[in-house]
């Protein structure tokens, strides 16, 4: 049974799936095996609100839902208030040790449930309303001097900050100053600097006493002060994602040893209690984990992360700092597919037409096809199946009302719609597929 869902939150996971991509939300109403992790997830985020860190391990191979997995975490923990930031670790782009790299990616990239990506000015701006709505709501009689009351009680909320953060605790004052006196040029030069981004003016940052560029070290006092902000404009935490660390495996070994040595840092510091309100997640495969090129290169992050797979999988601990995923069955998958047609037809202009046309039956030979077609590794299907399914069928039963995907398409998977794991898979340059 499909839910009531909007238009437009319909329309956006659709378009997602034909395009071959991962929705950026509404993965609730794709959600097909995630359940035994949902107790687990809403336990830890419950502690983070409360005040405490969490550090989580998701292990997959490619195609097992890594993305889906964290997109999906992100969306719940948006449901409860938090904010999220999904960064793409990368050699060139993003370099795991540059810590000051990470913190920008997060600010570019952080989300609330009102505001889109990038959240962080608005963030800002909400931190200064409720600072001065709280100051009003401590004293009523502060109306004739909000602005010293808001400074007494901005001291005090620094007041953590600014032992660990000087830095960023100048920059909001400063920031508040510009803004009080409608310096907008000042204001968007803090902003920016305090959101990690290279290149800000000098006069902005003398304005409020400031010298020097963010670093490593800095950029993890920064997130200290990120997340002391959040919490005060009234969201409890941040799950922040770093996908796709198992590329460390593949840059230069000084580097990836940095970038190692810099991850066993985030966990201890999270451990620590660095962080509180902070959600950590990162991605990546079974050879990163277990590898000689991966995190078993440094004994101590190994140890951080060592957990037992040795039993049934149906038996994996939730809870465990290191989780995995068991990837799709022709079963899911095919369930996966019934969810997908059914949220199709509820916008569809023909839903009878679309549900007895491409009725479960055709959903399973689909299925089979495409995992066929990549060889039997039904763990890599889902991303090409979905994609096929809305853009091949779904919509062409939706427009045209004489298509019968049985008699008029005869699907195929070309080289240059795969990823490079699709292609090892498929081996091929040009696949029919047989239904």
């Amino acid at each position: 049974m499909t839910p009531d869902v909007s238009h437009r939150r319909r329309r956006e996971v659709i378009s997602a799936l034909r395009r071959g991509t991962v929705p950026e939300s509404g993965l609730d109403l794709l959600a097909v095996g995630l359940d035994r992790f949902s107790p687990a997830i809403d336990e830890e985020l419950d502690a983070v609100a409360s005040g405490g860190a969490v550090f989580k391990a998701v292990r997959g191979e490619y195609g097992a839902g890594k993305t889906f997995f964290t997109r999906h975490l992100a969306e719940r923990a948006l449901r409860a208030g938090f904010a999220a930031a999904e960064v793409q670790i990368s050699e060139t782009q993003t370099p795991l040790h540059r810590l000051e790299t990470v913190y920008r990616r997060v600010t570019e990239s952080l989300r609330t449930a009102s505001m889109p990506p990038s959240a962080f000015r608005g963030v800002l701006d909400s931190w200064l309303f409720t600072l001065e709505s709280d100051a009003l709501d401590a004293d009523p009689n502060a109306e004739a001097d909000v602005g010293a009351a808001v400074d007494r009680l901005l001291e005090q909320r620094l007041a953590h900050v600014s032992k660990h953060s000087p830095l960023f605790a100048l920059a909001l004052r400063g920031y508040r100053a510009a803004l009080s006196s409608g310096d907008a040029a000042v204001a968007d030069g803090l902003a920016a600097w305090m959101a990690g981004q290279p290149q800000v003016a000098a006069s902005a940052k003398r304005a409020a006493g400031i010298r020097g560029e963010l670093d490593h070290f800095g950029g993890m006092a920064f997130l200290q002060g990120l997340l002391t902000v959040l919490r005060d404009a009234g969201h409890p935490g941040l799950v922040l994602v770093l996908d796709e660390v198992e590329t460390l495996q593949r840059v230069r070994g000084d580097v990836r040893d940095k970038a190692l040595n810099a991850l066993r840092q985030l966990i201890d510091e999270v451990n620590s209690g660095r962080f509180p309100g902070l959600y950590l997640v990162i991605t990546g495969t079974p050879a990163f984990y277990d590898g000689q090129q991966g995190v078993q290169r440094l004994a101590p992050l190994a140890q951080r992360l060592a957990v037992d797979f040795g039993t049934d999988p149906r038996f994996d601990n939730p809870r465990a700092v290191q989780i995995r995923l068991p990837g799709f069955t022709l079963e899911s998958l095919i369930q996966l597919g019934t969810r997908v047609r059914d949220l199709y037809a509820v916008g569809s202009s023909a839903p009878a037409r679309v549900q007895a046309t491409v009725d479960d039956a055709y959903l399973d030979q689909l299925a089979r096809a495409v995992a066929g077609g990549l060889g039997g590794k039904v763990g890599i299907v889902p991303r090409l199946y979905l994609k096929k399914l809305v853009g091949d069928v779904l919509d062409r039963v939706d427009q045209f009302p004489d298509f019968d995907p049985r008699q008029h398409y005869a699907p195929t998977m070309s080289a240059a719609e795969m990823t490079d794991v699709e292609r090892n898979a498929a081996s091929a340059d040009d696949i029919a597929l047989d239904l």
